[in-house]
């Protein structure tokens, strides 16, 4: 009797985190503190898209993970890419387009500006992109997080957030850090930085 009433209760609890897990709003507006908190390396985890350009982009990706640089601008965020690509890694150092008043980043690709409306979860450790919001046919929302593993109450707070836009769960495309090819690259560009900050830095030492 007693473990049934254990199973039970375990039953309730995980039904009570289930319902608990709520949308996700898309941003008003991006903030110096929005923007502190997406300072850093952030990993992209998965992503599901209707669009059939995005979605083909998104299937090419094995891994990624990118930062989010300290130097941002009234309308620019600087931004560091390691892209892996088959078994190449590609690397993109830019600026994305930052929209503040509405809540979206842009990036300038294939001739084109592309925007993601910025949703922050609960769990300041992910983030998540919507793409086209309002539009069901072209719809999309990827998924980042401080870490390339995440836990399993971060991929549920994805996948409701999917179920919120009408989307499906089998749709999503999932990123492998296994089969990342940009550890060295990035290894070296951080040996670089550091360098180059060491040497910016006024010299103390006495005569």
């Amino acid at each position: 009797m007693a473990l049934a009433w254990a199973l039970a209760v375990l039953s309730l609890l995980s039904l009570s985190d289930a319902q608990s897990l709520t949308c996700t709003n898309i941003t008003e507006t991006i903030t110096n503190a929005t923007l502190d908190q997406l300072q850093g390396k952030w990993f992209y985890i998965a992503a599901a898209y209707r669009n059939p350009e995005y979605r083909k982009m998104a299937s090419d990706i094995h891994a990624a993970f990118f930062y989010f640089d300290t130097n941002y601008t009234e309308n620019m965020l600087p931004f560091r890419e390691y892209t892996t690509v088959g078994e190449r890694c590609n690397y993109t150092s830019e600026s994305l387009g930052l929209h503040r008043e509405n809540g979206t980043l842009s990036r300038y690709e294939n001739g084109r500006e592309h925007f993601g409306f910025l949703m922050l979860p609960k769990d300041p450790k992910t983030f998540m992109l919507a793409a086209f919001p309002g539009d069901k046919q072209n719809m999309g929302l990827s998924f980042f997080a401080d870490k390339p593993e995440v836990t399993q109450e971060q991929m549920e707070q994805f996948y409701e957030d999917l179920r919120c836009m009408g989307m499906d769960k089998s749709d999503v495309m999932y990123t492998d850090e296994k089969k990342d090819r940009c550890q060295l690259l990035e290894k070296q560009h951080n040996e670089e930085r550091k360098k180059e900050s060491e040497a910016s830095k006024p010299d103390t030492a006495s005569d």
